[in-house]
């Protein structure tokens, strides 16, 4: 029998945000043939002109909580929450509103950018049929704006020619962010974006999709296991693990001073170029089986400030002492506090 849920504090937004574009309340979902929900509660914002990341490791719920914003969710999922995009909720569209919301109003950057394309189709194309067939815009209209984004996204117009066989990785990720801002959308979801791209790729990537955030003023909500790339992109971090967030807050405040074991473990075991010689730290066990139900803390087996009380009780996020929105689902924060735990 799965676990009943724990209560959930209030949550208060920060007084000096904007609205959020993109605001996730409660969400649960449970796929058949689970013992515990693939995400547990989860809580996420983000406002008009911010970039959040979402960290954690692979099948920690990442990108299902991304598409949720689009309500892409696997079948049979039995879904709790709200999840609410420019102030309605996706998860009780109908159909017709959801095809527009995905449209015009949402957006997302896949990891694979040759996946999200026809490869026998023109890159001109494939940017300006969404906007011909689900926005009444002319073929001459679209062309026009297809052409500014690809100016935007620093690639020539002449890419509208091509096919993707003819371009690089790189490019065609840009070419893939392009159309996404095709529709002026308010929330761009990028899963994983600079994934299969090299290091200079990768690079360009984040500036760019920081430059257009801020020239667009859209909500980013950026997905990625790279804890450096979070932390040089993010406004704010969410990090997540087995379907629930560990510990949210400012980017900067939570990667100085983690209040989580599991952000502090991730931390370690970040190779750098200034750090400690030797063996890399690195955090031992498994993540939690799907099969099996949380009755406590998930990181629990794996955390070495672990006590009786973190197999018993799932622990609630607490704020930091004098640190506004910064938030650690963990007994034992107070101990972190000013630390780095080494998870070995």
């Amino acid at each position: 029998m799965m676990p009943p849920r724990p209560p959930r504090p209030p949550q208060v937004p920060h007084p000096t945000s904007p609205a959020p574009t993109l605001d996730i309340q409660g969400l649960r979902i449970t796929l058949p043939g689970t013992a515990r929900p693939v995400l547990d509660g989860v809580d996420l914002t983000v406002s008009t002109g911010e970039t959040v990341a979402l960290v954690g490791e692979s099948g920690s719920g990442k990108s299902l909580t991304s598409r949720s914003a689009l309500n892409l969710l696997p079948p049979g999922a039995v879904v709790e929450g709200a999840v609410r995009v420019g102030g309605e909720d996706v998860l009780t569209m109908n159909a017709d509103r959801l095809r527009t919301v995905r449209a015009r109003t949402v957006a997302m950057v896949f990891q694979d950018p040759r996946a999200a394309v026809n490869p026998l189709r023109r890159i001109g194309d494939f940017l300006t049929e969404s906007a011909t067939s689900t926005r009444a815009m002319g073929r001459a209209e679209a062309t026009a704006r297809a052409t500014e984004l690809l100016e935007a996204v620093g690639l020539d117009p002449a890419v509208l020619r091509k096919y993707p066989g003819q371009v690089s990785g790189g490019m065609l990720q840009r070419v893939v962010i392009a159309a996404a801002l095709m529709g002026d959308p308010v929330l761009l979801l990028a899963d994983e974006p600079t994934t299969a791209l090299d290091v200079t790729s990768q690079a360009e990537v984040v500036s760019l999709l920081a430059g257009l955030r801020a020239r667009f003023g859209t909500g980013l909500l950026f997905v990625t296991h790279d804890l450096d790339l979070a932390a040089a992109i993010s406004d704010r971090v969410y990090v997540m693990y087995a379907g629930r967030i560990a510990e949210s807050g400012p980017a900067e405040a939570l990667f100085a001073r983690p209040r989580h074991p599991y952000t502090a473990a991730l931390l370690a075991s970040t190779p750098r170029m200034d750090g400690p010689r030797g063996r890399l730290s690195a955090i031992e066990g498994q993540p939690p089986d799907l099969r099996q139900a949380l009755h406590g803390c998930a990181f629990a087996a794996r955390c070495p400030l672990a006590t009786e009380v973190c197999d018993q009780q799932v622990p609630l996020p607490v704020a930091a002492p004098g640190r506004p929105g910064h938030l650690a689902a963990c007994h034992h924060s107070d101990r972190l506090e000013g630390s780095t735990v080494d998870a070995r």
